[in-house]
């Protein structure tokens, strides 16, 4: 044990355990307060103006386009389903998807994508071991579009960055040149291993067969690419398509490593230091309404579904133990 490592009584794979656990925490303060800071330079009565701007027909199409996204995410529990072989049906299936994603989206994935996801499979009658299984399907369906489309993106048109970030685009091309290969390295693993375990750091995962993998590329990369052009046509396409995917991608991440629930307030720093030639009257303006029909409209229909269902389910009665007959003694 070294002597630093001495004084606080500690070894240090504990200390950088617990730096990795409250690091994310601290920046995510750090983030608060400088967008609280921020806050106070921003002109909101320009940001209202611009947003009262904001075209019925283009916030129309945005929320149509929301609620095709929200579908394509909750379609990624039919790869759960499929891998696990639970009976539920599909509706069903994809009412949870649905339900879990908007939480998680507002609320973080501790309630979206674990409480509520393992409340509603449980009571549905399905394992919780399946529905671990589900909750990882999800979660590599996901980052695996992720990489594919922000691959693409950076490889073939890298995105605006803001200042402070020094990335050549030759640099950012190589970034991601690297994030498709991770993307395609998924895909070959699941042709070559046929559906069969592999080991990634110690932990066991068995893979999909090559067309459940090719399955779950091609809708999350659908899915992330839908998500740009919603944003891309709440800024009145002002911004080509490829930088507005490409800084979407980047305040995603930033969301992620920050643990801010729903990215509230990262979002909007990382488009404004992104697209500062666009005004951040508008390009706070059309994210305000992203937020309202990607986030706001769809947590209010999950709600009511939800509530429906806890209704519902208190509302019926218990199934009653089979009596046992009795047994008559000569």
């Amino acid at each position: 044990m070294t002597r630093a490592a001495s004084r606080t009584g500690l070894p240090w794979p504990a200390i950088w355990a617990k730096t990795k656990q409250l690091a994310p925490w601290a920046l995510a303060l750090l983030v608060l307060v400088l967008l609280a800071r921020h806050a106070h330079t921003i002109e909101w009565s320009e940001v209202w103006g611009a947003l009262q701007k904001q075209p019925l027909g283009g916030l129309g199409i945005a929320a149509v386009l929301a609620l095709v996204s929200h579908g394509l995410f909750s379609s990624y529990e039919l790869v759960g389903r499929h891998e696990t072989g639970h009976k539920l049906p599909v509706p069903r299936t994809l009412g949870i998807g649905a339900v879990c994603y908007a939480f998680n989206l507002n609320f973080g994935s501790l309630v979206g994508a674990l409480a509520i996801k393992l409340r509603l499979y449980d009571r549905a009658g399905v394992k919780a071991k399946q529905v671990a299984r589900i909750i990882v399907l999800s979660i590599v369906t996901n980052w695996i579009g992720y990489l594919f489309v922000g691959g693409l993106v950076m490889l073939l048109a890298p995105p605006p960055m803001p200042q402070r970030i020094d990335l050549s685009d030759g640099a950012l091309r190589a970034i991601g040149a690297a994030m498709v290969g991770v993307s395609l390295a998924y895909v070959l693993a699941c042709a070559l291993r046929h559906g069969k375990e592999i080991s990634v750091r110690g932990h066991r995962f068995a893979v999909p067969v090559l067309r459940v993998a090719l399955w779950q590329l091609a809708v999350a990369s659908a899915n992330w690419a839908l998500m740009g052009v919603i944003v891309w046509v709440l800024l009145a396409q002002s911004v080509p398509y490829a930088a507005v995917v490409g800084v979407l991608l980047l305040a995603a991440v930033a969301g992620v490593v920050t643990h801010v629930p729903a990215g509230l307030g990262v979002l909007e720093a990382v488009f404004v230091a992104c697209l500062p030639d666009v005004g951040t009257p508008i390009v706070l303006a059309a994210l305000l309404s992203y937020r309202a029909v990607y986030y706001l409209v769809p947590l209010a229909l999950a709600s009511i579904g939800y509530a429906i269902g806890e209704v519902s389910r208190r509302g019926t009665p218990p199934v009653a133990a089979p009596k046992r007959r009795a047994v008559q003694h000569g």
